[in-house]
């Protein structure tokens, strides 16, 4: 979320960043926004004031008896409270019509991000290993689950309805044993710190990371009902009582463990993973990836988040998107390192790295990871700051987030990578000992 005041002594600098993610210049329309909160603030403020000062005067002419003059102060006082309420809704309307304003306004693109219109633009920077050379042809990875009676969609459809899966037997052991082997392996090796968040948020949570307002229709929204009684009918029992959102991901509760704080600069860096089920309504996605486990409603991932100072803010965005990087190279999985372009990136992010694992049976490589650096964007939105060590006054951190990497992706570029020509799959030799020994699926 940006400051006003810096808009307004930099609004070419603004306009000039919103241009580069294709929107128009808007800066004209905001301090025009930002004027009238200080004319109703004003305004409000001088009523006050007069208000005060009349009162002093009515005491005045009273002492010295001028009743007339008492009169037409005490009509004048009468008049500014029957129009008290009008300007405070006044004010209120010009500091909530400036704020939603503000609340909608994307991150601005960093000097160093290339320009784009979409994902055709993006510039890959790095790969790493050798896509396998098979002597057969690669099946995807729903046609592997299913073949091997493990990966059972229809029953989830019947269940749940579409974009879900019921994994079995050794699929459901090979999810968490991938969920496992990235959190041992981030806490261990990478110095971040577990965390068990809740899986529930309420809006401040789901603002303060910029899934609200704009991307509201992407989420999912549940409603808490009343304690079923013995006389009570199911109906009556989930009456809606209060809302909550299911997480998209952990980045939400993560980041917003530091809302409405101020750190110690020595606590800073503070480095942070979770490994939970994600909810995403995919609105967008309608005829997208229909099949198979790439875009699901419900998945888990296992989420990477630092805080961080200003300063170092850029240094730990290449750090976590290594973290991430590691992951793959011990599971041997093929991929390649893109930074998306300013038609491309996210809504809160400065800069975004993209990994691509090779699918096979896709013959291409697909997303499993994206690290984003998001500035001071979000913590103005939570207001998270920390106390520098050679300075008084707070400053607003640094907050980055990235997929360390997601679960269910991993899984699909493990089947499609080990698959073998009769319809098994290796397990990867680093998951093995959470597998408890096994080498194949099925053994």
């Amino acid at each position: 979320m940006y400051d006003i005041k810096w808009i307004r002594e930099n609004r070419d600098i603004f306009d000039s960043g919103r241009a580069r993610r294709g929107l128009e210049p808007i800066s004209t329309q905001l301090l025009a926004f930002d004027d009238a909160r200080r004319a109703a603030i004003g305004e409000l403020q001088r009523a006050q004031e007069r208000r005060n000062s009349a009162s002093k005067e009515i005491g005045a002419a009273m002492k010295a008896g001028d009743g007339a003059k008492a009169e037409a102060l005490k009509a004048e006082v009468a008049q500014i409270k029957e129009n008290w309420p009008a300007l405070e809704e006044a004010e209120r309307y010009a500091i909530a019509e400036l704020d939603n304003a503000l609340a909608s306004l994307p991150n601005a693109p960093l000097d160093e991000v290339p320009d784009g219109a979409d994902e055709n633009d993006n510039v890959e920077v790095a790969r790493w290993g050798e896509p396998r050379v098979f002597d057969f042809t690669p099946k995807e990875h729903f046609e592997i689950g299913e073949g091997l009676g493990l990966m059972d969609f229809e029953t989830a459809a019947k269940i749940s309805g579409a974009r879900f899966v019921v994994n079995k037997g050794g699929l459901a052991r090979l999810e968490r044993a991938l969920a496992q082997f990235m959190l041992d392996l981030h806490t261990n090796e990478h110095g971040y710190m577990e965390v068990s968040p809740p899986l529930l948020v309420r809006d401040d949570a789901m603002f303060g990371t910029a899934q609200l307002p704009k991307f509201r229709e992407d989420q999912f929204s549940v409603t808490a009902g009343r304690q079923i009684g013995s006389r009570q009918s199911t109906a009556e029992a989930l009456m809606p009582t209060a809302d909550y959102w299911l997480i998209p991901t952990a980045e939400v509760p993560l980041t917003n463990l530091v809302r409405e704080s101020i750190l110690d600069e020595a606590q800073l860096p503070m480095r942070m993973t979770a490994g939970t089920y994600c909810f995403r309504a995919e609105a967008g996605a309608a005829g997208k990836d229909t099949r198979g486990m790439i875009r699901q409603h419900q998945f888990y991932k296992v989420e990477l988040v630092s805080i961080t100072t200003p300063e170092d803010s850029l240094e730990e965005h290449e750090r976590m998107t290594g973290c991430a990087e590691k992951v793959l190279q011990l599971l041997e999985l093929p991929y390649r390192k893109v930074v998306l372009c300013t038609g491309d990136m996210g809504f809160a992010s400065q800069k975004t790295y993209d990994l691509e694992v090779w699918l096979p049976g896709q013959g291409k490589y697909r997303e499993i990871s994206s690290c984003s650096v998001c500035g001071d964007f979000q913590a103005r939105r939570m207001n998270a700051r920390y106390r520098p060590t050679e300075s008084k006054g707070p400053r607003f951190v640094h907050t980055l987030n990235g997929s360390g990497v997601a679960v269910g992706r991993a899984m699909v570029a493990v089947l499609e990578n080990y698959q073998q020509a009769e319809g098994s799959v290796d397990v990867p030799r680093v998951l093995r000992p959470y597998m408890g020994g096994l080498a194949r699926i099925p053994s």
